[in-house]
């Protein structure tokens, strides 16, 4: 199984483009702290395709918190002196927009079930579906 989840902030803002064939992609490196202690972040790669991709490129921007979800994908490709160079990156089938309003001007989203909880705001127990 090759699944990873991931909440990070980006470190500069997404770089929205089109394949030869039309299709959006965007690229972002996602800025994440590692479980334990926080003193150690890891900088991944994060590459969006499609609609989704648009979104990333129309709705991110440098510090924005994301929460992503897809798959490490390792590809490579010979550089100009002749070497072979590899790429690790995550290819994401989801991405949520986490940062509030006056964070980056993205909604926050609403929490699964509750109508009015919200992400990065105070959760009232009544808003709790269970």
């Amino acid at each position: 199984m090759n699944k990873v989840f991931l909440i990070g902030n980006l470190t500069k803002d997404p770089e929205l483009s089109n394949t030869n064939n039309g299709i959006p992609v965007c690229k972002f490196t996602l800025a994440v702290s590692r479980r334990f202690g926080n003193t150690e972040t890891d900088f991944l790669p994060v590459i969006v395709w499609r609609g989704q991709a648009e979104n990333c490129g129309k709705f991110l921007k440098k510090g924005s918190k994301a929460a992503v979800a897809g798959a490490v994908q390792t590809r490579s490709y010979d550089a100009n002196d002749g070497s072979k160079r590899y790429i690790t990156e995550i290819v994401a089938d989801e991405v949520q927009f986490l940062s509030t309003k006056g964070e980056g001007e993205i909604p926050p989203a609403p929490v699964s079930g509750a109508s009015s909880a919200r992400i990065g705001s105070e959760v009232v127990e009544d808003d709790l579906p269970f």
